[in-house]
Parts: structure tokens; C-alpha cells; sequence
């Protein structure tokens, strides 16, 4: 490819930078401050810094964006004003949804409610037309009904519509002539079709993606255009823009502008791409990915060095029908609030100071005590050597704000006040490292804990030590691996066609003939976004259950060429039945649910450069000495520039590591080592 890749990832406090210098393979990286209201803006800084070091804008010729845009639209109920159109008589399926409360701690919650719908009763219409089970047409298109339908919206702001008629993915035609004519009446009117979006059964999940579709669409693609305009400007002219999807690929900005649902998982989908890379490089193959930074912590399960991919999550309660990585996400993170609630009890989170007003420590106005003040205030960050001693820490304003806020109300000592919050986060973060872990029957004993982000190394070795995990792999670049996930993942496109057929007695022809069309539209796809057929690869999985169960699995299927392909296909769905729930039913019909082809655009792969030893020792790493808190109390720390640490070195806790992007903290009883790839190997001493 040549020239620079560039890469970001935009989180709730800073931007991550990563700059690959194609030609000799070197790495360089940054950090700018999120600018919230535009994250466009941050972008910009953060390519300024590049040019800045005599780089010209046409010299990248790749940039590729985790953006949380369309999450924070989700999440905060940013997105466009939508109105529904549902076949007539099912406009209750959105408000019934699945007609069950969620597992966990809503369960016991007597005030739970169901999170407000995207669309108002008010603004769902319906549509007369009736697609059957088979697909066949009982009811025509009333396209004089809809215009009427149409004509009672228009005057309420609409700015999208989603529709979702019964049946679509195997009859889309009625669905397709709707968009016509809601241009026709609607002019300027953003149109999400179920049967593009995604055409598969199960009519409340089709509906809830296709509506979030609708509703995130708009605000994508406003901000899509505007970065767009912004790089043209500033002379990045490389055809070659990304932004990452949820399913750990990445998609054109004109992709992604049409299909927002997409990027919901963008941050966090980067950081599970370099850490499957991470997995295979260094022979970790079992690990538990933990990216804590500014808002929220992520985390996800790697097993023989495999992500867990879903065909169907929830963001904040609301259900998405999309391949997506399989990651649990809690309100935990450097600027999570802490503070004591009108009944004397303290609460940490879920409110964050975010980039701004951020940290009190931070001197940009926030004055509620974070979990960053308390990590200063223990000692585990540095006041001076913050960014590289790019931006200076204000201990005193940590202190006022732990005192005002926590320690004063509760009658402590403020470093106890500090030391209990960062507890109560940390149990919070474990659980959701158990939710998708020993919940679901995997040994952590037998998992390394990845952690990355810029607050991920700082808890990570109490947070392994207390879960009894195998130990820690902290990469080279921590602060910003997510952003380095970017710069190793390739374009993807998943397709879906549903389609309810006997697996026994099918021919293998039959199936191939179904994924035949599908394979097509991929290759067209990628084709048309300049990969050659060399540069192309096709997965074919299929979705498969037995007769009469209400559920399936995926199962990744190879080429079909005859009968015995087939049997193997059932065969491995048997298997798979009994990993996942303790028994099969080998005597009993199996059917296929769904076809599934994902289309993969491979770019040049990025390896972990290794690294010599170049004899440097532990005295040349050295910074010095500070007191740090470890369990209420307080010992001096050795600190190290983890920069100048060297292949082979090792060291014991308590000790912190600093280095730009994140400091890592190791407790006592805790033994580094420095591995060939300049990874932290920490284990519990024997």
C-alpha cells in the first residue's frame, strides 16, 4: 500500500492515535482530548500531529475510525425523530417486543421499567398488504391507504422512517415500493428497509434493528459527511476511509452511512481484533480482554485465541440482530463520579465527567471526586509524568473533591474514602468479567487478563489477583490499543438470508444454489471497493436447529460437494448442540434457519514486530521512588519508564510502570517479566 495508515479511536475522555509508517513499519502513536460535541474535531488534531512531523496529507493512503457516535445517539436518545410503518394489525410487536424482562439484577428490581421506545404509538403507521409464511402474496400493496398513512406523519418532523413488514425476507418487493413512494411524499426523508437491513426471521428482533437503523442512520451519516469534508480539506484525498463495525471489520463511510446499526460496538470491537492478534502472536490463546477508559469498561472472551461472535446482543436493553462481538460493557471508567446519595450511601457511577468537564485533577472545571482523582490521590498515577508529562495532575483538587463529596459526608479519611471507591469499581468490573466467563462456564484459572485502555493496566493486577486469573499480558501500547486493533483489521460485510428448509434430504446443490447469490453480492461489494479476487475471502456459516426448538446455533460450514458434506454439516451441529448444553439428539430432524456469508476484504496484514535484547538494565528504566497504597497502606514503589524497559527483564511488586499513553500498577507479591513483543508478563510469585 505504501505510505501512512492512520488510525482512531474516539473514546469518552481522549482520542487514540495510531500512525504506521508502511514503508519501514515503525509505529508512533498520540492522544488529543475528545471533543464531544464534534469528534471530527479531535480527529483533525490528531492528523495535525502527523503532518506536523513534515508528512504530507496525500502521503496517508488509509484511515480507519472506531467512532462511538452512533452508540452515545443510542444511549443518550440523540438520534432522528422516526416513525414506524408495520403491516396492518402487528403494530403492537414493538411495544410487546419479547414479552419477558431482562435476566440479572432487573429480575429483582420492583421498579423496573422497559426502556421508552424509539418510536411513539403516534408515529407508527400501518401499512395494508399481507406477505404469508411461504412468501407468497395474500394481500397487495394499498398504495392509496399509505399515501393517506404518509400524509398524517408529514407534519411531524420525521426525519426517518423504518419499515418492517411481515414477512419482507422472502417477499421485499412491497417493502421496496414503500420507499418509492414515502420519497415521493416525503421528500428528504431518510427509508430503512427490514429485508436490507436484515432479512431474517423472528419479527420483533428484524423490527427493534431496523428501527435503531432508522434512528441512528441520520446522525452517521451527517457526521460521516462532515469528517469526510474535513479530511478533504485537509489534503487526506486516500479513497481508502473505514469506519469499524461491531463485527470486527471495517466498512466504507458509505457503508456505514447507510447501515448505522452497525457500529454500535465500534470503540470496543477495535481492541478484541488486536487482542485475537495479541493471542496468536504470543501463544495466550485463552484470554479475557479489559479495555477501561474514560466512560465505560469492556470486556470480552477470547478462547483458543477465537472471539465470541453473536448474531444477536443488546445495547442498553434494546435488542440488535447483528453479527457483533460478543462484549459486555459496564458504566466504569477514569471519569465514573463517585459521590454520597441522600440516603448517606455512596454511590460510584454510572454518571461520568467525561472529557468535559472531566476529573477534578484534570482543571477543566469538574469538581466531583472520579476514579482518576482517586488513583492519584493513592498514588498509582504521577502528577508530573501524566502523557508523558504532557498535561500536569492537580492532587490538591483530587483531594477537595474526595473530601467534599465522599470522605467529609461518611466521616473518613479521604485516602480510605479513595481506596473504597476504587474497590467498589473494581468488584463492578469483576462481575462483568464473570458475566461472560465462569457465568458461562469457563475456568478463569486458565485465562490471562488483557488489559488496555487509558485506565485498564492501573486496575487490571488486583482485578486478575481477586478472580484468581492465570495472570496479565499488558501489550506495548495499552493506552491505545484499541486504535492499533484498527490498524489490523479488514473489511467485512455479513449477509443473512432466512429461510426455514429440512437440513435432511437437502443436496448440496440445493444449498450451494442459495449461498451462490449471496457469495455474489459480497464479491460485488468488495469489488466494487477495489479488492482484487486474490484479496477476497468467503465464509459460509449456517443457522441451524432441531425441528421445533425456538432457538439455533451457527455452525461455520466449508465447501459442499456432495451428500457426505452435508452429514458432516449435520454432524457438526450435533456436536456443537452438546458443548453448548450437555446433549444432543442425533435420531431427531434438523432444519435450517438461516444462510449466513461473511465477505472479507483482506488488507496487507500488520505483524507484532519483536523486539532483541539490547542490554539495558532495570537502573536504566528506573524514575525513582513514591509512596503508593496498597490495601490501606502505604509503600514505597519502585517507578519505571516502561519505554526503556528491555526484552528479558524482570522485576517484582510492588511497583508502577509509566509510560505515555497508561500506567500500569503491580502489586506486591507480582513478577514482571518483559517478553520479545515488549508485553508485561505478570504473575503471582510462587
Amino acid at each position: 500500500m505504501g505510505g501512512y495508515r492512520v488510525t482512531v479511536d474516539t473514546g469518552g475522555t481522549f482520542s487514540d492515535f495510531v500512525y504506521l509508517d508502511e514503508t519501514t513499519g515503525e509505529t508512533s502513536i498520540s492522544k488529543v482530548p475528545s471533543t464531544p460535541d464534534d469528534p471530527s474535531r479531535a480527529i483533525l488534531s490528531g492528523i495535525d500531529i502527523l503532518l506536523e512531523r513534515g508528512v504530507r496529507p496525500d502521503d496517508v493512503s488509509y484511515f480507519c475510525h472506531g467512532t462511538t457516535v452512533g452508540t452515545n445517539a443510542l444511549l443518550e436518545g440523540k438520534g432522528a425523530k422516526t416513525g414506524l410503518l408495520v403491516t396492518k394489525g402487528f403494530r403492537g410487536i414493538y411495544e410487546v417486543g419479547e414479552q419477558a424482562r431482562p435476566h440479572g439484577p432487573a429480575i429483582f428490581d420492583i421498579l423496573y421499567e422497559k426502556p421508552a421506545p424509539i418510536v411513539l404509538p403516534s408515529l407508527t403507521g400501518e401499512v395494508s398488504e399481507r406477505v404469508v409464511h411461504d412468501g407468497s402474496v395474500l394481500a397487495e400493496l394499498d398504495e392509496a391507504a399509505l399515501r393517506e398513512t404518509l400524509a398524517e406523519l408529514r407534519g411531524q418532523g420525521i426525519e426517518s422512517v423504518a419499515v418492517c413488514l411481515l414477512f419482507s425476507f422472502l417477499y421485499p418487493r412491497h417493502e421496496e415500493r414503500i420507499r418509492e413512494i414515502i420519497r415521493e411524499e416525503l421528500p428528504g426523508c431518510e427509508v430503512s428497509l427490514s429485508s436490507e437491513i436484515v432479512p431474517q426471521i423472528r419479527e420483533y428482533h428484524r423490527l427493534s434493528t431496523t428501527v435503531i437503523n432508522a434512528y441512528l442512520q441520520p446522525v452517521l451519516a451527517r457526521y460521516i459527511a462532515r469528517l469526510a469534508d474535513r479530511l478533504e480539506a485537509a489534503g487526506v484525498k486516500t479513497p481508502q476511509k473505514y469506519i469499524m463495525q461491531s463485527n470486527g471489520g471495517m466498512a466504507t463511510f458509505d457503508a456505514t452511512a447507510k447501515k448505522g446499526v452497525t457500529t454500535v460496538l465500534s470503540g470496543p470491537a477495535g481492541g478484541v481484533t488486536a487482542s485475537v492478534a495479541m493471542a496468536r502472536s504470543t501463544g495466550y490463546h485463552d484470554i479475557v480482554t479489559f479495555d477501561m477508559g474514560g466512560t465505560s469498561c469492556d470486556v470480552a472472551l477470547i478462547k483458543n485465541g477465537t472471539p465470541v461472535i453473536a448474531n444477536r446482543g443488546k445495547v442498553e436493553g434494546r435488542d440488535i440482530a447483528m453479527p457483533m462481538m460478543d462484549i459486555n460493557t459496564v458504566s466504569a471508567g477514569g471519569g465514573t463520579i463517585a459521590e454520597v446519595d441522600r440516603f448517606g450511601v455512596l454511590q460510584v457511577g454510572p454518571e461520568s465527567a467525561g472529557a468535559i468537564p472531566g476529573p477534578a485533577c484534570y482543571s477543566r472545571g469538574g469538581t466531583k471526586p472520579t476514579i482518576t482523582d482517586c488513583n492519584l490521590l493513592l498514588g498509582y498515577l504521577s502528577e508530573e509524568n501524566f502523557l508523558g508529562g504532557k498535561m500536569r495532575l492537580d492532587a490538591q483538587k483530587a483531594r477537595q473533591a474526595v473530601e467534599t463529596h465522599v470522605a467529609g459526608p461518611l466521616g473518613m479519611d479521604v485516602l480510605e474514602a479513595a481506596e473504597g471507591i476504587v474497590r467498589i469499581i473494581n468488584v463492578k468490573m469483576e462481575e462483568a468479567i464473570k458475566a461472560i466467563s465462569t457465568m458461562r462456564g469457563h475456568d478463569l484459572r486458565d485465562f490471562m487478563l488483557l488489559p488496555f485502555g487509558g485506565a485498564g493496566p492501573l486496575h487490571a493486577a488486583r482485578i486478575a489477583r481477586e478472580l484468581g486469573m492465570a495472570g496479565l499480558v499488558v501489550p506495548l501500547h495499552a493506552g491505545v490499543f484499541s486504535a492499533m486493533g484498527l490498524v489490523m483489521s479488514d473489511v467485512t460485510h455479513d449477509y443473512v438470508r432466512s429461510r426455514l428448509t429440512p437440513l435432511d434430504g437437502a443436496s448440496a446443490s440445493e444449498l450451494n444454489a442459495i449461498f451462490a447469490g449471496m457469495e455474489a453480492q459480497g464479491l460485488a461489494d468488495l469489488a466494487e471497493e477495489s479488492f482484487p479476487a486474490d484479496r477476497i475471502r468467503i465464509e459460509r456459516a449456517l443457522d441451524l436447529r432441531y425441528a421445533g426448538q425456538g432457538y439455533e446455533l451457527t455452525v461455520p460450514i466449508g465447501a459442499l460437494a456432495d451428500a457426505a458434506d452435508v452429514d458432516a454439516v449435520r454432524s457438526a451441529f450435533d456436536a456443537e448442540h452438546e458443548v453448548m448444553f450437555g446433549h444432543k439428539a442425533s435420531g431427531e430432524s434438523v432444519e435450517i434457519v438461516s444462510y449466513r456469508v461473511k465477505a472479507v476484504g483482506l488488507v496487507p496484514p500488520v505483524n507484532a514486530k519483536r523486539y532483541r535484547p539490547s542490554g539495558g538494565t532495570l537502573a536504566d528504566a528506573f524514575l525513582g521512588r513514591r509512596p503508593v497504597r496498597f490495601d490501606g497502606e502505604n509503600l514505597d514503589c519502585a517507578v519505571y519508564q516502561r519505554e526503556r524497559l528491555d526484552v528479558g527483564l524482570v522485576f517484582t511488586g510492588p511497583a508502577v510502570v509509566e509510560q505515555f499513553d497508561c500506567t500500569t500498577v503491580i502489586l506486591p507479591g507480582q513478577q514482571v517479566r518483559i517478553d520479545e513483543f515488549k508485553n508485561l508478563i505478570v504473575t503471582e510469585v510462587a
